[in-house]
């Protein structure tokens, strides 16, 4: 597995990267002192994971997090043991307190590699094809930070986008966080087979689609799985019946 280690701290960096050389499976293909350095990184290099440091001067590692577009699996590394709980409430796949116990990152590890095995074996069943580089597809992970509360979530956890100024109210579960990003941006990003623009204002996870109907002037209402009801404008209607085999 290719992994990325971000930390402000040479000797940090130099001593992790040291202890994943003696770990089977994991090659490090880069470091990174920074977010801005990381996100360049992330998107050059494509890591599977990201060993991540919290504490970073002028952004944070959540910072980090906020600011792309899929996040690969995270392993927190910090000195301060106070945000311990709030990487576990972001779901953070570990935790490692510095200075890092080498039995501890073998632990880390070896849940990652399951995690991956897990994956993997999903993905042969469902026969999914490989995706295009450039779109996000059900499968990946994005980071979603509103205010002191963090998610990672899977987008195909995600019912519906809602624009709502310059922000997007993105829908998963009992939970409407807003993250500052334009929906037209996103709509680029989303892998159309699995996502669709309904409209200027909404694009909706088709998988989550449980009911459709005629609505005024030649329009559509989409009713989702936990009962959020949307509108698909006249002008989307015909393409989202094509895609819908209706």
């Amino acid at each position: 597995m290719r992994a990325l280690v971000i930390d402000d701290e040479r000797l940090a960096r130099k001593e992790l990267i040291n202890l994943l050389s003696t770990q089977q499976g994991i090659e490090v293909v880069g470091e990174a002192v920074n977010v801005e350095d990381a996100k360049e990184k992330i998107e050059a290099l494509r890591p599977d994971v990201i060993f991540l440091d919290i504490q970073m001067p002028e952004k944070t590692g959540f910072d980090l997090l906020a600011e792309l577009d899929a996040v690969p699996d995270v392993i927190f590394t910090t000195a301060y043991d106070e945000f311990a709980l709030k990487a576990f409430e972001v779901n953070a796949l570990d935790y490692l307190l510095k200075p890092i116990e080498p039995s501890r990152l073998s632990e880390a590890i070896l849940k990652l590699q399951s995690r991956a095995k897990l994956e993997a074996e999903e993905k042969a069943e469902e026969k999914i094809s490989a995706p295009d580089d450039k779109k996000l597809t059900l499968e990946d992970q994005v980071f979603v930070k509103d205010g002191d509360r963090c998610w990672f979530v899977r987008l195909q956890e995600v019912r519906l986008f809602e624009s709502d100024g310059n922000y997007i109210k993105v829908y998963f579960g009992n939970n409407k966080p807003m993250i500052h990003k334009s929906l037209n941006a996103l709509d680029e990003r989303l892998d159309e087979k699995a996502f669709f623009r309904a409209s200027r204002k909404h694009i909706i996870n088709l998988g989550w689609v449980e009911g459709i109907e005629p609505w005024f002037n030649g329009g559509l209402v989409v009713t989702l799985k936990g009962g959020d009801r949307i509108e698909v404008s006249r002008r989307q209607a015909a393409r989202f019946k094509d895609m819908m085999s209706l």
